[in-house]
């Protein structure tokens, strides 16, 4: 059953292979056997992914139904329940709660204690430590060279109790991307593009990107300006978004970029612009130790997907939208 459920949630077996800490193989032998004892087909290969068929959707919620008495049961032998998903963001300009607030919104009753980090590295520090169990927020390379592994190539591990298993290789952690946002170009409203009503991000070649906190620290920000032409870049301290802000405000030779949905204040000396031709994509991430998956991950992730559908929150058309390599939802496996 926790096989079945997990590649229909997933619509790829890959990624729910990962997600159990199995081989592809040992799940589809797993799922097979499912549909020999039920006597029908569970699951409908196809160019949309692994979709459950008319009894896939039947059994969907008795299934789940099914592994969380299971659970219960054990929480209530062991008497140690699963406590709150601990779950530290990163990102702070970019109000990364906004996208935790939806997904909690998502999934009743799972129960979330938010915190927040400094930056990635010291987040993915604390989740090797178990001090919090899920980050969120931008996903880039450890500076000590921590393997980060997307969720769909995680390696094989054999199973252990709830479906998770030690983690063969030397995945540290693992990495589902969830949203990708669009991102907006803001700027002093005596800058000379400020009255355009969309910008292309070549438009801002011959000006001044300015990031909210020293260049080393804004890995995605250094790879637009890498892939635009965008020579000049200052950056300086980061003392929180008003005084950025007024800081652009000030300065009409400059700009900076923000993801669209980012609730900034109402400020005359600013315009927000969005841009086009392509539209950069930022990269919110889930991130988690490899082997040692909160219960809750499962049901976390179950509502990013229904976000996703709903909110179109990974929509991306690679001829309309520009992301970092290393972003893109192929390498991501998503």
């Amino acid at each position: 059953m926790r096989a079945f459920l997990a590649v229909a949630g997933e619509r790829h077996f890959g990624r729910a292979a990962a997600r159990l800490g199995i081989t592809q193989q040992a799940l589809s032998k797993r799922v097979a056997r499912l549909e020999e004892v039920l006597g029908t087909a569970l699951l409908e290969r196809g160019v949309r992914g692994a979709v459950p068929t008319a009894a896939g959707d039947r059994l969907l919620e008795p299934a789940r139904r099914l592994l969380d008495a299971g659970r219960a049961a054990v929480d209530a032998v062991r008497a140690t329940p699963a406590g709150p998903l601990r779950i530290d963001v990163w990102g702070h300009l970019y109000a990364p709660l906004r996208s935790v607030a939806a997904m909690i919104d998502a999934a009743p009753g799972l129960r979330v204690e938010s915190g927040a980090g400094r930056d990635y590295p010291s987040v993915a520090e604390a989740l090797l430590r178990g001090d919090i169990d899920v980050g969120f927020g931008r996903v880039h390379a450890l500076p000590d060279g921590a393997a980060t592994v997307d969720a769909a190539d995680a390696p094989g591990a054999a199973e252990g109790p709830g479906g998770i298993g030690a983690p063969r290789g030397d995945a540290a952690l693992v990495r589902r991307l969830v949203r990708l946002e669009p991102v907006d170009a803001v700027l002093s409203a005596r800058h000379p593009l400020a009255a355009a009503d969309t910008l292309r991000p070549a438009d801002l070649r011959h000006h001044v990107l300015r990031y909210p906190a020293e260049t080393t620290r804004l890995d995605f920000l250094t790879r637009f300006a890498d892939r635009f032409g965008i020579a000049a870049r200052q950056g300086g301290p980061n003392l929180g978004l008003d005084t950025f802000l007024a800081q652009l405000r000030d300065a009409p030779d400059q700009f900076t970029l923000f993801p669209a949905d980012v609730p900034l204040p109402d400020d005359a000396g600013l315009r927000v612009v969005p841009l086009v031709e392509p539209t950069p994509l930022y990269a919110w991430s889930l991130v988690w130790p490899a082997g040692r998956e909160h219960p809750a991950v499962a049901e976390l992730l179950r509502a990013c997907a229904g976000l996703a559908a709903r909110r179109r929150w990974l929509d991306h058309d690679p001829t309309r939208d520009w992301l970092p390599d290393t972003d893109r939802p192929d390498a991501a496996g998503v």
